[in-house]
């Protein structure tokens, strides 16, 4: 069965690739390495093509970003924001006149074949650790490698970004089946992302996946999240054992929780920014949610020991009892919606 839905527009800050700019200089002054002197230019000289083609006068900005990986900074009328080619990640996302709603890591590693902290990471088509391969990436090979940016589009007063990727020789060490991915991600009032893989080997294959979104918060613990009254999930703090939540979800303890069989709207209540950030799903069948609280931030190396009280991730996802089959041929569309409103 072919899978698919509209969505819609998008924002963000341009706050990291800017950021980007000046890392690259303090790089450049301490004199690391003569090859990221050399892969700083190449990046430059792409960067440059790329925005030749696909730069839109004062919408979208294609540059050279943190660690010389090329991004495209969104300062459209309704939101700014930002995307990577590496992994198709969105890092930013601004509604005008509001405030940030994408959370990424001081500590985050930028570099080719490393995952961003933060954003939103694509995890696909496994997600967590691979069960047959324990050596295979964290969630899966495309948000580690470059995407090829597709089309920049006004979309009213929104700017629509269209990414893509394939299956190569790398990923094919761990999953063998050809495929494509699209990313389209809308950055204006609301911020709308849909992902497509298209199945094109000659076999139906069983994928999982999740859009990462990691969300700021004033103070989770303060935070609460609605819309999962009821609804079972695997604990993976608790060995994956199978329980079953009742009314509000508040954040009192380290959480790594896979809520199943779920297509609910999720509403997560921020007293201290005073706003709700409103997520709904199409095509998703279950969502996770992860807080690392204090002992889980200091296992993560590219996580800052103190950030974890700043970011929840809610996650639109098909994972685990949900993890969903693609017959040869057939095309999956997972997607999100995120909207914010204040208190």
């Amino acid at each position: 069965m072919i899978v698919g839905s509209p969505i819609i527009p998008v924002t963000a800050s341009d706050e990291h690739c800017q950021t980007g700019f000046r890392t690259s200089r303090l790089l450049g002054q301490r004199q690391i390495s003569p090859f990221w002197s050399i892969l700083a230019a190449m990046t430059s000289t792409s960067a440059e093509a790329l925005q030749a083609q696909f730069g839109l006068p004062g919408l979208a900005h294609v540059s050279t970003g943190n660690g010389g990986l090329p991004c495209i900074r969104i300062t459209a009328p309704a939101a700014t924001g930002e995307i990577y080619l590496h992994g198709a990640h969105i890092t930013a996302w601004r509604p005008a006149g509001g405030e940030d709603v994408i959370f990424v890591s001081r500590n985050t590693h930028w570099a080719d074949g490393e995952a961003i902290r933060g954003g939103v990471p694509i995890c696909t088509p496994w997600f967590r650790a691979k069960e047959d391969d324990p050596k295979a990436p964290k969630h899966g090979p495309v948000r580690i490698k470059s995407w090829k940016l597709d089309a920049v589009e006004a979309i009213g007063d929104a700017v629509r970004v269209t990414l893509s990727t394939a299956n190569d020789s790398v990923g094919k060490q761990w999953w063998p089946h050809d495929f494509t991915m699209s990313l389209r991600a809308t950055f204006g009032a609301a911020l709308h992302i849909e992902l497509d893989y298209a199945n094109q080997s000659s076999e139906p294959v069983t994928i999982a996946e999740a859009l990462h979104s990691y969300l700021p918060v004033g103070d989770v613990r303060q935070a609460t999240l609605a819309g999962l009254d009821g609804v079972r999930f695997r604990d993976n703090l608790d060995d994956n054992r199978e329980k079953r939540h009742q009314s509000i979800f508040h954040f009192t303890k380290e959480t790594d929780n896979a809520f199943l069989d779920t297509t609910s709207e999720l509403v997560l209540t921020d007293p201290v920014l005073k706003r709700r950030i409103r997520v709904s799903k199409v095509n998703s069948q279950s969502t996770v949610v992860w807080n690392p609280s204090t002992e889980g931030a200091q296992r993560i190396p590219d996580l800052g020991d103190d950030e974890w009280p700043y970011f929840v991730c809610v996650e639109p996802s098909n994972v685990m009892d949900c993890a969903l089959s693609v017959g040869p041929g057939e095309t999956h569309t997972i997607g999100a919606n995120y909207g914010v409103e204040k208190l």
